[in-house]
């Protein structure tokens, strides 16, 4: 497996420091939170840019995802939706990124209306995605935490730029077993965050292989070559463990205990 981590379990670090740090402890990419109180965020410059992709470059890191906060279900206009998703689109492409995170968004709503808006939207923004040679995933998360409510817009698009991002400790919560989020994501699945928790009441981060979530069992259904992602949610949990002190045992736990040294 390729392995990466979120810069949600580093807030605020520098850019050579999110670099030194994957290549020290035998990670190979990166998962960037877009956000203004981040190093990088659409609001970013040309140049800015460009140093982001140069450090990244030297270090031989690769940036796999651009993590955005967009709504893709969410009520309101599609208009300033489109409009943020396009901005993290072209952030992506100019970053050399895979791929865009989005959120399904669609709390409190008709299950049937957040569908329809979420698909609309995705298939509204595909076109741009693909002529950036960027793809959009839909994360298991808040309104749509099962891999089958995921699937089902993501199906309904039906769009190669648009896929889907399995975070398996919301399809844990939702219920799903991991057989069964598999075999519906598969067909678009574009990587899996992990994570581990105490329990459903209690999400504080902890380290790989400590905590309730099933994450062998949904190891197991991947492909050698899948990209894995640890989501280890710092930012949230300001009391929680640095996740530097953690990454060799998170990589360890990921490979297996024969897994070579960094």
């Amino acid at each position: 497996m390729k392995l990466a981590f979120s810069t949600l379990g580093v807030p605020g670090m520098p850019m050579a420091d999110v670099v030194r740090l994957t290549a020290e402890h035998g990670y190979q990419g990166v998962e960037l939170r877009a956000h203004p109180e981040e190093p990088v965020h659409p609001g970013i410059s040309a140049p800015e840019r460009a140093a982001v992709v140069e450090e990244f470059r030297k270090g031989g890191v690769e940036i796999l995802t651009v993590a955005g906060y967009v709504r893709a279900g969410g009520e309101g206009e599609d208009r300033p939706a489109l409009d943020e998703l396009a901005g993290l689109v072209e952030l992506a492409h100019d970053l050399g990124a895979r791929n865009v995170r989005v959120f399904p968004g669609g709390d409190g709503q008709d299950p049937a209306v957040a569908d329809a808006t979420a698909a609309r939207r995705l298939g509204a923004a595909a076109p741009h995605a693909a002529d950036l040679g960027v793809r959009i995933l839909l994360e298991t998360h808040d309104s749509h935490r099962a891999g089958a409510d995921v699937a089902r817009v993501v199906g309904a698009v039906g769009h190669g730029s648009i896929g889907a991002l399995w975070d398996i400790m919301h399809t844990w919560l939702a219920g799903e077993e991991p057989a069964t989020s598999h075999a519906v994501l598969a067909p678009h699945l574009g990587y899996v965050q992990v994570k581990d928790i105490a329990s459903a009441e209690d999400t504080t981060p902890l380290t790989l292989g400590t905590g309730v979530l099933p994450l062998r069992e949904c190891l197991d259904t991947l492909d050698a070559d899948s990209w894995v992602c640890w989501e280890y949610e710092k930012r949230w949990y300001p009391g929680a463990a640095e996740l530097p002190g953690l990454l060799a045992a998170g990589r360890e736990y990921l490979l297996g205990p024969g897994a070579p040294k960094p």
